[in-house]
């Protein structure tokens, strides 16, 4: 007797029975996922809620809450993303302006540097800021050979400024890089029209260019709030003293002082603060979308 395979129902892929649920595909990576990146958040947040004597208990939170330190340093933390965000904003912005719609020898090269500045490490821009405004720095040598000064003015890195300046330096890429993006989709048409109906440059960026780089504005400064929040190694390489953040706060209490569960604190706070921002975004851009 001659054996007959079934064949496939019509309009039915060869297989298509086999095919594992898509729950299935999604373990892997949801394993890796908590293995990463859950099962050490849930041990900070375990870590926070315990006592030195032992058990469970809110206390680490009223105890950090009420300290002067970690007011201040939230503080700190707030104003310093804030500004360093905004300033970006506008640096960003200008600047991408410029690379994307005034012709100039070399404006390939730089957007291209762009890409390439991303990849560089917080600490190393702080560390070329040292080298040209840092006490013994190449503008304070200049201003002493020039003068037969003992010492140069240029004393503000040290200062929540000089943190603000590396801050601006560092992230205003982050900033341009969605911009120059978005510039480069935008219908050039609409701009010779405005241009041809006498509207001037600064009422075209007001008008045309604005309105369509708002989404990427946004984006981007998102990312930068988010990431100020939580720089750790620009604050560190100013030697900033007087300047500490919520992420400086955890790591004097977790290496300094050896308060694990405060050190924890603060970071569940830092956390939640960095979530929080990043969700009102999503709701935000959300709603201007619609």
């Amino acid at each position: 007797m001659t054996s007959r395979t079934a064949e496939p129902a019509a309009g039915q892929a060869p297989g298509a029975g086999r095919r594992l649920p898509a729950a299935v595909w999604a373990l892997p990576p949801v394993a890796v996922l908590a293995a990463v990146f859950l099962y050490p958040l849930a041990l900070v947040v375990r870590q926070s809620l315990s006592l030195d004597s032992g058990g469970t208990s809110l206390q680490p939170y009223a105890d950090v809450f009420a300290s002067s330190a970690f007011r201040e340093a939230l503080w700190t933390t707030v104003w310093l993303a804030v500004a360093a965000t905004a300033g970006c904003i506008v640096l960003g912005f200008v600047l991408a302006l410029v690379i994307a719609f005034v012709p100039f020898p070399g404006g390939k090269a730089v957007a291209r540097f762009i890409d390439v500045f991303l990849s560089f490490p917080s600490f190393l821009i702080t560390l070329a800021l040292l080298f040209v405004y840092g006490t013994v720095g190449m503008a304070n040598g200049l201003w002493t050979d020039v003068t037969g000064a003992p010492s140069g003015p240029f004393r503000f890195l040290t200062t929540p400024w000089g943190v603000l300046l590396a801050e601006v330096t560092y992230f205003t890429p982050f900033v341009m890089r969605p911009l120059l993006a978005a510039f480069s989709q935008l219908d050039t048409a609409q701009l010779e029209v405005a241009s041809s109906l006498g509207a001037r440059p600064l009422r075209i960026v007001r008008r045309v260019i604005l309105p369509e780089a708002l989404p990427a504005l946004a984006a981007g400064g998102a990312l930068v709030l988010v990431m100020c929040l939580n720089e750790f190694g620009i604050v560190l390489f100013t030697g900033a003293k007087g300047v500490t953040t919520l992420p400086m706060l955890v790591y004097s209490k977790a290496i300094l002082e050896s308060d694990y569960p405060a050190a924890c604190v603060v970071a569940v706070v830092n956390i939640a603060i960095s979530v929080g921002l990043y969700g009102l975004y999503r709701v935000v851009s959300r709603r201007a979308g619609a």
